[in-house]
C-alpha cells in the first residue's frame, strides 16, 4: 500500500495514437498498469450499474486482460443469470447496448480498440455452473482470455 502520499499524475492517452502502434504503447510501469486498471475497473462498474437498470437478468460483468499484449488482450465478458435471460437479451438486441456500454466504459477509461466488438462477450451463471461447476476463473481463462 502506498500509503496517503500524494503520487504525480501520469496522463496516458491510447486514443491519441493509432491502433497498430499503440501495440507497442502498454502501460510500461507496474504503476502505470495498476492506474489502468483501476481506470477499467471504474468505468466498467459505471456500465455494469447502467445495464443492471437496463437489462432484465443481467448480473455482473468483468474483463481479462494480459498487459503485455494490452489493449489487444481486453476481453470484457457481460453475465446474465440463467441462459433464458441471456438468450432473450441477445434476441432484444442487447448485444449492440452491451458493446456500447463496453465503449463508453472504455472511453472514460481511455483506452480505444479498433474493433470492440470483438472484445465483448455474454455468458451466463447457469452455463457457468454446468460447464465449470461455478468456476469463473477458470471459465474465463480457458474461453475468452486471449494468447499472445
Amino acid at each position: 500500500m502506498l500509503g496517503t502520499a500524494k503520487l504525480p499524475t501520469i496522463q496516458v492517452s491510447y486514443a491519441a495514437i493509432p491502433f497498430t502502434a499503440r501495440a507497442h504503447q502498454m502501460p510500461s510501469s507496474k504503476r502505470e498498469q495498476a492506474r489502468t486498471e483501476r481506470q477499467l475497473v471504474t468505468a466498467l462498474t459505471h456500465a455494469c450499474e447502467t445495464a443492471k437498470t437496463e437489462m432484465p437478468g443481467f448480473c455482473w460483468l468483468t474483463h481479462e486482460v494480459d498487459y503485455a499484449a494490452f489493449p489487444a488482450s481486453l476481453q470484457v465478458v457481460w453475465v446474465f443469470d440463467t441462459l433464458a435471460d441471456k438468450n432473450t437479451a441477445l434476441a432484444r438486441g442487447l448485444m449492440e447496448r452491451m458493446i456500447g456500454l463496453t465503449v463508453e466504459a472504455l472511453d472514460d477509461a481511455q483506452v480505444s480498440l479498433s474493433n470492440a466488438a470483438a472484445h465483448v462477450h455474454v455468458d451466463c451463471e447457469e452455463q457457468c455452473l454446468r460447464e465449470n461447476g461455478g468456476d469463473w476463473q477458470q471459465r474465463i481463462k480457458r474461453k475468452y482470455a486471449r494468447r499472445s
